[in-house]
Order: structure tokens, then sequence, then C-alpha cells
């Protein structure tokens, strides 16, 4: 790996790992689309590929500014938050709490990219680069968007089928236990009763 001795190095090595990781949102996102249940979390998912596709041509236009080949490096950041996202969301069995898992590995990725833009947008602009400062902020407020339209639909009735569905399952998984349990052994002696 090239050293970084100067903020200019560091914008540029950000801007290849900021590229990689929205490519790989690209793959992504599309299979978080077909595990969704929820119509609300589908179309968020697909509006934000839409938004991700023209980040990725914004960065291709910083590239071009900066003349830097358009190139990304393995954001291995952004591959951990998808990898675990996706072990996560293959454990659900219930629709609404793989939505809600769906939703909390999304926004985990969107902090992820929310915390790049910030700094590369502040980079950019103390050298003197508001050209693409004022691309990465557009990017910025895009991310910062989609965050919010997740936990809108979270907070709105993803969570609580959620935990509606955690409460069905904990109230099964009781049922079977008493009805192990044989009748003679549920009854309490008569002076333990209160």
């Amino acid at each position: 790996m090239p050293t970084m001795d100067s903020l200019e190095d560091l914008l540029r090595d950000e801007i290849k790992d900021i590229y990689d990781a929205e490519k790989q949102l690209t793959k992504a996102l599309p299979k978080l689309m077909k595990k969704a249940s929820a119509e609300a979390l589908k179309t968020a998912l697909g509006d934000h590929l839409k938004e991700t596709e023209e980040h990725i041509s914004r960065l291709e236009q910083v590239f071009d500014l900066m003349e830097m080949p358009a190139k990304g490096k393995k954001c291995e950041g952004m591959q951990h938050l998808i990898e675990e996202g996706s072990e996560m969301i293959d454990e659900c069995e219930e629709d609404g709490t793989r939505d809600a898992v769906i939703i909390a590995a999304a926004q985990k990725c969107e902090h992820y990219e929310i915390a790049s833009y910030g700094t590369i947008r502040v980079w950019a602009n103390l050298l003197d680069r508001s050209d693409v400062g004022s691309i990465f902020e557009d990017t910025l407020e895009e991310e910062k968007s989609a965050d919010l339209k997740l936990t809108e639909i979270a907070e709105s009735f993803v969570n609580e089928e959620a935990a509606e569905e955690g409460e069905e399952t904990q109230s099964r998984g009781r049922v079977r236990e008493i009805k192990k349990v044989p009748a003679r052994s549920r009854r309490q002696p008569a002076g333990s009763r209160r």
C-alpha cells in the first residue's frame, strides 16, 4: 500500500475506497430487495439502488476532475458490513424480523457511506477542491435521506411486526413446554398456593 504523506493522498485513497463500496452495494441491494417482504422496503431499496448507480457516475466524474483513473481499492469495511448483514438475514425465518434485519444492515452501510462522504467533502474543501466537494455534498445528502427513509419504514411498522413475531414465537415455545410437562407435575401442593 502506498504511503499517505498528505491530505491529498488521503482524499485520493478514500475516493477509491468509497467507489468500491458503492460498486459492492449495487450487487448487494438487489439481493436485499428479493429477501424483503414489505413493499415499502422493497421500493426504498430499489430507489436507493438507482441513487447508488448515480453515486458511481458522480465518483467517475470526480476521478476525471482529479485526473485519476476510475479504479477503486477493495473496501473491506463495506465488504464486512454486507457479509454480516447477509448472515443475519439468512438466520431469520419470519418476514417482519427479516425486514427489520434488512433495515439494520442497510443502515449500517448507509452510516459508513455518510461518514465517508462527510470526510471526503471536508477534505476536498480544505484542499480548495470545491468542485469535487460539492459533488460529495450532493451524495452525502442523498445518503442521509436514504437512512431517514429506512428509519421511517422501521418505525412505522416493520419493527412492530418483528416484535409481534417474537412474542408469538415465545408464546408457542411456552405452550410446547407446558404440553411436555405431565399434568400431575403442573399441580402445586395445597400449602404452596398463594
